[in-house]
């Protein structure tokens, strides 16, 4: 059970091993694009490839779908990233209960976007886990865990792809050694719980109050999707790409100041520390560097103003 790309590892990991795939589990079909075309996710293109039966219930717990499931007959449901919660009645069907792979390290970040929000708040750390899936959010017994370093260069992209990769594999010992009884399920601490919300893209408005190092996590977070973004002279900007330091010889300009424009940046004091931001996109316009980029800024314009 699972929809959006970061699951697909862990199908092909199941369909190239021994075990017996009976089914794929995955949202309804949505309209993509500014054009509304209906477009198959790529976890329903590959079953679909390998000529797996894909259910897309609209409502996993009512219309008859725990029916359905329990017709399947499975040994083990797995879950990952799937967007809905199972019932007790779902939970209930396979003999060896549900394997949930979650991106983060739990009970850190619970929800929809811990990936996200493990490189906004700054963390050094995250990594994948793999639990018994239960009526909660997230909540279940702790299997395995596999950790890795976020880098400063990391964007949600490339987070993404690492974790979805790690998950697979994860899943794939955590099948063997559940199966042999060599995993001793550990319940969760929900005192050090977090919980990570689904994201909004007004949370991409860069508010230079903040730190530099604050708005350099954002960016790299919102990393191509929902993005960030300012104004420039009244005119949307986005920020694509941008570094930063925590220079603090500006202490006389206002937060969103520009400091000085180069080939290479724009350099934007913040109310603590530097931004240098080197990609962005004006509005009706496609992605430039501040090279390419013909623009009426100078040094003192105040951005979100």
């Amino acid at each position: 059970m699972g929809t959006p790309d970061f699951a697909l590892p862990c199908l092909e990991a199941l369909a190239g091993s021994e075990y017996s795939v009976k089914a794929v589990v995955t949202q309804p079909d949505r309209p993509k694009g500014r054009h509304g075309v209906i477009e198959y996710s790529n976890i329903k293109k590959y079953a679909l490839s390998k000529n797996i039966p894909v259910l897309q219930p609209e409502k996993i717990k009512k219309d008859g779908w725990p029916e359905k499931l329990q017709e399947i007959g499975c040994d083990l449901f797995i879950t990952c990233a799937f967007g809905q919660i199972l019932s007790k009645k779902i939970l209930d069907i396979p003999v060896y209960g549900t394997i949930n792979i979650h991106a983060s390290l739990l009970p850190k970040y619970r929800g929809a976007s811990p990936m996200q929000r493990a490189i906004i708040n700054g963390d050094d750390v995250t990594g994948v886990t793999s639990m018994l899936t239960d009526i909660g959010m997230d909540t279940g017994d702790i299997l395995l865990m596999k950790e890795t370093g976020i880098r400063r260069d990391d964007t949600i992209s490339t987070l993404h792809d690492r974790l979805s990769v790690m998950g697979s594999q994860l899943l794939m010992d955590t099948i063997k050694l559940y199966g042999q009884e060599k995993i001793t399920p550990v319940m969760q601490d929900d005192s050090k719980s977090s919980y990570a919300p689904m994201i909004k893209k007004e949370e991409g408005l860069l508010d230079f109050n903040k730190s530099a190092k604050e708005l350099f996590d954002l960016i790299r977070a919102f990393n191509p999707w929902p993005g960030t973004f300012t104004t420039c002279n009244g005119k949307e900007m986005k920020v694509i790409t941008a570094d930063y330091s925590d220079d603090g010889d500006h202490d006389m300009c206002s937060p969103g100041s520009v400091i000085c424009i180069s080939k290479e940046c724009i350099t934007v004091k913040c109310k603590k520390g530097l931004l240098y931001i080197s990609q962005i996109q004006f509005e009706n316009k496609k992605r430039m560097t501040v090279r390419e980029c013909g623009h009426n800024m100078c040094s003192g314009t105040v951005l979100g103003k």
